[in-house]
Order: structure tokens, then C-alpha cells, then sequence
């Protein structure tokens, strides 16, 4: 399922765990069946009961979810502890060669992967106020690789971060704004949806890099958002493109 065809069910989608659910299945379809959606710095007022915070959804085999809230991993979890500085998507595998992880903290990876979690990504969804949340996919492949699905999923992941705020909150939902996009901007960000660079758009619209960037930073700063990938999901949810 590509991500328009994700946004339109998304939008019909009026539960989280419905809305979770499609997420797991277009996640799976990529690979990564394992996924996790959880709230690190607030209390979601829209979670799914089975699991206590920071945790708002989660599809882990049984026993690894039993082990992992039990003991409480999430206190020691590196995923977790890196989220914060971190601002773009991340695999777990190059936690351990870029940070000097604790020991305990190498622990929870080691028995993730032991628990079938082989290979994982998150990707850190900043919203208003500092909240912060991340959806993490991970696969039971050993040869599975997120590098090459990670475009796909990051996309995933903002989609569903919005569609559960809508649906957690309806009152502030983005979908009743009005926002209009110049013709130049709407082309620019189309041509981002298809995967091109500002200096590949620039070639294209015949326009320089700079302008390129010029109107995407004008759309960016209508549709509220701080991310290509959140304002290519904004304007598909909001049928601009």
C-alpha cells in the first residue's frame, strides 16, 4: 500500500486501534511486522489499554512485550533515551557503533533481537508544546534491511502520528484547516511526494535550487510543519495534492 492509498484509509480509520492496525499491516508488507507507537515525554490521552505508558500501541510477540514492561525497559531502553536527540529517522543497529551505549542498555537490544526484533527502525515525531513521540518497525528477517524501506516507513510513521492526533483530538484537528498553497509551491511539493531533490525540482521547473527551497519553506511554514516528509503527508491528508 503506498501512502496515498494509506492516508485514504486512514482517514475513514475513527479508532486507534483500527488506525493501529493498518499501520502494522502496510508495515508488514515492507517487512516489518513488529511495531511499536509510544508518547516519551506526555501522557496520550488516546492509548490502547493493554500496556501502561509511555507505550500508546504495540504489535511484539507476547513474551518479549511480557519481559520488556515487566522489567521495565523502557527506563533503560537506548531507542527511548536517543529519541530526544535525535531529529531524523534512525536503525537501531548503529546505535552501539555511534554512542557509547551502558551495558544495560546493550542488553535490551541484545534481547530484543533474541526475542525476533532482528533488525528495527524508529522514527522521532516532534509535535507542539516539545511533545514527542516515535514509532519504532522492527523485522524478523535476519536479512532484512530498514535503510532500504526507510523512506517508505518515515512517511508511514507521520502519516499515523497524524491521523491519531486527529482522532485523539478532533477539536485541533489539521484537517479543518484552510490552507491554500500557491500553484509554484503545490508544484514543488508534488514533485517531493515523487521522491526529487530541490536541485532535481529545480531542473525540472526550470527555477533555481534556492527558489526551490524558497517555496517548500512557504508551504512548510503554512501546513505547521518542520519536515518535508510531515508537510508531503499534510498536504495529502488535506487533499492539496
Amino acid at each position: 500500500m503506498d501512502i496515498f492509498s494509506f492516508t485514504e484509509c486512514a482517514n475513514r480509520t475513527q479508532s486507534l486501534r483500527a488506525l493501529f492496525q493498518l499501520l502494522v499491516n502496510c508495515a508488514t508488507v515492507e517487512g516489518f511486522s513488529e511495531v511499536a507507537y509510544g508518547a516519551l515525554n506526555f501522557v496520550e490521552p488516546l492509548r490502547l489499554p493493554e500496556y501502561p505508558p509511555p507505550t500508546v500501541a504495540v504489535n511484539w510477540p507476547p513474551d518479549w512485550c511480557d519481559r520488556y514492561f515487566e522489567r521495565k525497559y523502557y527506563t533503560i531502553d537506548p531507542v527511548f533515551r536517543r529519541t530526544p536527540m535525535l531529529s531524523r529517522p534512525f536503525l537501531w543497529d548503529q546505535l552501539p557503533k555511534h554512542y557509547q551505549l551502558q551495558p544495560d542498555e546493550r542488553r535490551v537490544l541484545t534481547e530484543a533481537r533474541e526475542a525476533g526484533l532482528k533488525h528495527g527502525m524508529s522514527v522521532p515525531l516532534f509535535g507542539p508544546l516539545g511533545r514527542l513521540s516515535v514509532v519504532s518497525f522492527a523485522s524478523r528477517f535476519d536479512d532484512a534491511d530498514p535503510q532500504v524501506r526507510i523512506s517508505h516507513l518515515h512517511a508511514l510513521a507521520w502519516n499515523f502520528h497524524t491521523a491519531c492526533a486527529e482522532i485523539s483530538r478532533p477539536s485541533e484537528s489539521r484537517c479543518n484547516m484552510k490552507v491554500t498553497l500557491s500553484e509554484r509551491e503545490l508544484e514543488c511539493m508534488r514533485w517531493v511526494a515523487e521522491g526529487k531533490s530541490s536541485w532535481e525540482i529545480g531542473v525540472i521547473l526550470q527555477i533555481s535550487e534556492n527558489t526551490v527551497n524558497f517555496h517548500l519553506k512557504n508551504a512548510m511554514r503554512k501546513l505547521g510543519t518542520t519536515s518535508r516528509v510531515h508537510a508531503i503527508v499534510m498536504t495529502i491528508r488535506l487533499d492539496l495534492i
